[in-house]
Formats: structure tokens, C-alpha cells, sequence
């Protein structure tokens, strides 16, 4: 994956390309596999007829990527240029959700669903690495800052795209289509507007002389030399237990709460119908926690992590009692299963900002002369800690059935709360 031609800056007589030609959709891009592997394969296995235990357990396992997405990080700086890989990658995801998308008509369907979500997971994982880099190196530290509230804007369309308006559109095939066709059409859709997207990137992003392979020599030891930094930062025990634990509930939780809003009631779940889920959870409940996490970010700037850390902590966790009552009450009416959700959503983007802060304070810690490989170390343990508890969760709620598993979600808090009171924040940090 290297070459002269890729590595060769912009015609002198070519004008910079604006940002706003490829920032956009580059990061529309990486929200969509993300989310795709992650929570449309919850919702999509749940309606072919797969148990809890299965779908926790097995999509839980799709978090590896992300969790080992460090440990070969330097590869995609070393072959070819980010460039390059963010081309040839989107490609490569498209394919996926084709074959996916023909796989699941067939007889072996679950396995080989699993099998290609898996390689799009890793495919997904390292575009993430090549699109951030290819980010800071194709713009001026001016241009990063200005641009850094579009990338999250566009990679939460992205997410509420998928989970939103995708499993809108199936719930709506599933009408007047056997359900494995309904899901085929909708991820064959999404295969061709992910196969535009690729062509479009091909075309419009930028070629910056700075995005070239790096050197090759001498790649083991500053490869040691950096996990060994990292592992050396004060108090790395205690962040790496919070790194783990702060989102024990929500790991449990996550996995189980689209499955209990299709459930029947008597299975005691709330029977919705696959729009209403894309509908309620994927479009209103998205947009409030898209909300909370732009209100969170104001609310560190304006007093910092450390006097905000224990109401952040509260607000993530308390609203968690919102999925408790759903299963106690069982509301029939989608408008109040709707401002539940988006309660419980708000709190959480609102309580996560705090989260995603430490993984900053943690990445330029001890002098933070690897930054950018050790946030994504950090970003490593946050998947690890959402994959191990979701493995599980699945098998426990059908021990336990959905009132008392949510009960079960509500004391999981504890340990969060317990890691969350030995965190040392230094004054000011994230204040503006």
C-alpha cells in the first residue's frame, strides 16, 4: 500500500480542496460500520429469531477489534498512506455488507453474518486509526479545531442514520417481506451507499505531503518503549479500574435494551414493532444523548472534570431506573416509551463526557509524550471493559427475566461509583 503518487503533495495548480468537500462524509463514514456491527446486528438478530444469550454473547465479541486496535496501530503507519487505507478500507466494509446482506437468505446465515461482521469490525477498527491520522495530517491546527465539533456531529448522523432510519426502513420491509429478504434489501442498501461514498472519497480527499509510510526501522522497541510508558503513568492502577468499571452497567444494559423494546409482554418486554424501536430508541433516543454529550462538553468547560466528575457520574448512572420502571409499568404508548428512552439517553451522552475527558487527563499524563498512542490504549480498555460485562449479560437476563436483570443493572453502579471516588483531577483540567 505505498506509492510515489500517493505520497505527492497537491498540484501547485490545483486549489486546496475545503475541508467541507470530505471532513463531512468522511466521518459519516466511520460512524456507519461502527454502528452497524454493533447495535443494527443486536436489533436485526433479535428479529431472525436469535436468544439473548446468543446476540450478547457473540455481538459482544465484535468489540475485540476495537479493544486490540492498538496493538497493531503502527502498521497502518508504516504500509501505505492513511489515504490509501481509508479508500481501499470503505471499500472493503462495502463488500462486507454485501456479502452480509447475501448471506442471510442462505441456510448458514447466522455463522456467516458473524463471521463477515467480524471483518468488518476489524476493517472498521483500522479506518478509525487511518481516518484520525489522515485528519491532523490534512489540516492546519486551526482548520482541526474549527472542524472538530462537525466530525462528531456527522458521526452521531451516523449513527442515528443506521440505527435510526435503517431499522425504520425494515421494520417497514418486514411488512410485506419474509424478514431474513426485509434485512438482506436494507443492508444491501446500505452496501451501495457505502460503495458511493468510497468512489466520492477516492476522488476529493486531499493528498497532503506529510501522509507518507512512516519508517520502518526500529518499529519493536519504540513499539515496547511506548506500551511501557503508558503502564508507568501515576496511578495507572486506578485509572485502568475506572477505564473498566465506569461503564460496567451500561455494557450490561446496552446489549439487552433493544431486545427487551421487541420483546412481547409476556416475555416482559414491550412489544414494539421494529419501526417503533427505529423510531424511539434509534431517532429520539440518539438525539438526546447526542444533545447531553454537547451539553457535558459545556459543563467541563465551564467548572472542569474534577468539580463535575460526581454529578456527571450520577446523572450517567441514576437514569438507568428508566428501563426498571419500563419493565415494571409496561407502557403501551410509544410517546411515553419515547421520552423514557430519551431521558435515559440524555443522562447517559450527558455522564459520558466525563469519561471521555479522563481518557484525555490519562493520555497526557506523565509528560504525555505519546499522546495519540495512548489515548488509543485508553480507548482499548474502554472497549474491554463494554465487551466483557455484555458477554454475559445476555445469559442473565434470561436467569433472571427483564425486571429483576435491570434491577441486577442498577446495582452494577456500584463498582462504577467505588472507582469513580479514588480518581485524583487536577484542579482546572478541562476548564476553559
Amino acid at each position: 500500500m505505498n506509492g510515489a503518487a500517493e505520497s505527492a503533495p497537491e498540484s501547485a495548480a490545483a486549489p486546496p480542496r475545503s475541508a467541507w468537500a470530505w471532513v463531512p462524509s468522511l466521518y459519516f463514514v466511520e460512524g456507519v460500520p461502527y454502528v452497524i456491527v454493533m447495535t443494527l446486528s443486536v436489533i436485526m438478530y433479535k428479529r431472525l429469531g436469535v436468544s439473548n444469550t446468543d446476540i450478547a454473547l457473540w455481538t459482544s465479541w465484535l468489540y475485540l477489534p476495537w479493544v486490540l486496535k492498538p496493538l497493531w496501530s503502527p502498521l497502518a503507519e508504516m504500509f501505505g498512506t492513511k489515504r490509501r487505507w481509508i479508500v481501499a478500507l470503505q471499500f472493503l466494509i462495502g463488500l462486507g455488507l454485501a456479502l452480509v446482506a447475501l448471506a442471510l437468505p442462505g441456510p448458514q446465515w447466522f455463522a456467516l453474518s458473524l463471521a463477515l461482521f467480524w471483518l468488518m469490525a476489524f476493517a472498521s477498527a483500522t479506518h478509525d486509526i487511518a481516518a484520525d491520522g489522515f485528519y491532523l495530517l490534512a489540516l492546519g491546527t486551526h482548520e482541526q479545531a474549527a472542524f472538530v465539533g462537525v466530525r462528531s456531529t456527522f458521526y452521531r448522523l451516523a449513527n442515528i442514520g443506521m440505527q435510526g432510519g435503517l431499522v425504520f426502513l425494515a421494520g417497514r420491509l418486514e411488512q410485506g417481506h419474509e424478514r431474513h429478504l426485509a434485512w438482506a434489501l436494507v443492508l444491501g442498501l446500505a452496501a451501495a451507499v457505502f460503495g458511493v461514498l468510497a468512489a466520492w472519497h477516492g476522488l476529493v480527499l486531499p493528498r497532503p505531503a506529510a501522509d507518507r509510510p512512516a519508517p520502518r526501522r526500529a518499529f519493536l522497541p519504540e513499539f515496547a518503549t511506548v506500551f511501557a510508558a503508558y503502564f508507568r503513568k501515576p496511578g495507572i492502577v486506578v485509572a485502568l479500574a475506572y477505564l473498566l468499571l465506569y461503564r460496567f452497567p451500561e455494557a450490561q444494559l446496552l446489549k439487552l435494551a433493544t431486545p427487551f423494546l421487541l420483546d412481547p409482554a409476556a416475555q416482559g418486554g414491550l412489544g414494539l414493532a421494529t419501526e417503533q424501536v427505529g423510531l424511539a430508541y434509534g431517532t429520539v433516543g440518539l438525539s438526546a444523548l447526542t444533545l447531553g454529550g454537547l451539553l457535558g462538553g459545556l459543563v467541563i468547560a465551564r467548572w472542569g472534570l474534577r468539580r463535575t466528575l460526581w454529578p456527571l457520574a450520577f446523572v450517567m448512572h441514576v437514569p438507568n431506573l428508566v428501563f426498571l420502571l419500563l419493565a415494571w409499568a409496561q407502557p403501551t404508548s410509544l410517546a411515553v416509551i419515547s421520552g423514557a428512552l430519551a431521558l435515559e439517553q440524555f443522562g447517559y451522552g450527558l455522564g459520558f463526557t466525563a469519561y471521555m475527558m479522563f481518557m484525555i487527563l490519562v493520555a497526557e499524563s506523565g509528560g504525555g509524550a505519546y499522546k495519540t498512542a495512548h489515548y488509543a490504549i485508553c480507548t482499548g480498555f474502554m472497549a474491554l471493559g463494554m465487551m466483557l460485562p455484555g458477554m454475559w449479560s445476555g445469559w442473565l437476563q434470561q436467569q433472571l427475566g427483564y425486571a429483576h436483570f435491570f434491577a441486577w443493572v442498577l446495582v452494577s453502579t456500584l463498582p462504577s461509583l467505588a472507582v469513580t471516588a479514588l480518581l485524583k483531577i487536577p484542579a482546572d483540567f478541562g476548564r476553559k
